[in-house]
């Protein structure tokens, strides 16, 4: 691949912007030598500014989501994309989240840019379960396991009962759930149908890699190739969060 083309590719601009940026001399080898537009030393060796190349695609991120920004660029307000380089916007292809959360839910937030990789984990069938960390108004009746367990629960305006959920309560008003699916707002619309509201919800976990504990809120990391495995493996240990 050509220089012009990778540069673009990752977000730096268009294919004249990286020209540009080539011909300025600020992009250059480890060694701080300037490269020129046939130059290819390698990706690793390729430096912008002085900084390390973005990782080329196909790539994960996981996000510690902060109240209060969405996950769609068409909606109004801050958005998650805000919390990334602005470069990451301009990528080909195109970074997105895989499944959004609610503007008022927090917590661990997967993007990407690969499609197959997005619709593994998003569909039900892939078995890579999402657990939420839930505070609640009202103390919890001590029915909600047998209820959102059961597979027979119907949320308002639809028809089709939800898979069933595990639950583990933690308090009187805080508890786990495990959700095999991805609803519209399907953890809140839950307790709302047996007489509760949700006032904080978090997710800590997709699949088998929890929410890194280093991990600030507003901040984001790429994830590894192992992390990217785990996934698709056993839940994580998460009993009394």
């Amino acid at each position: 691949m050509k220089l012009i083309k990778l540069l673009a590719n990752l977000g730096y601009g268009s294919r004249k912007d990286a020209d540009k940026l080539i011909r300025s001399g600020v992009v250059t080898d480890v060694e701080g030598n300037a490269l020129k537009s046939k130059d290819f030393p390698g990706l690793e060796n390729i430096r912008v500014l002085g900084e390390e190349l973005d990782p080329v695609g196909p790539l994960v991120i996981v996000m510690n989501k902060p109240d209060g920004f969405t996950c769609s660029r068409e909606d109004p307000g801050e958005t998650v994309y805000e919390l990334l380089p602005h470069r990451f916007s301009k990528r080909n292809p195109g970074i997105n989240p895989v499944g959004r959360l609610d503007k008022d839910t927090t917590g661990m937030l997967l993007l990407t840019d690969d499609g197959k990789f997005l619709h593994q984990v998003i569909h039900p069938k892939s078995g890579c379960r999402k657990v939420y960390h839930v505070v609640l108004d009202r103390p919890l009746s001590g029915e909600e396991g047998e209820i959102f367990g059961s597979g027979e629960l119907v949320l308002e305006s639809e028809t089709k009962p939800l898979l069933p959920a595990e639950f583990e309560a933690l308090g009187e008003k805080e508890a786990l759930i495990t959700l095999h699916e991805g609803r519209y707002h399907q953890v809140r619309r839950m307790f709302a149908a047996v007489g509760n509201h949700v006032l904080e919800l978090e997710r800590i976990s997709i699949g088998g890699l929890k929410l890194p504990e280093d991990l600030e809120v507003g901040d984001w990391r790429f994830v590894t190739a192992e992390e990217q495995a785990a996934i698709f493996g056993p839940l994580p240990e998460i009993s009394g969060h």
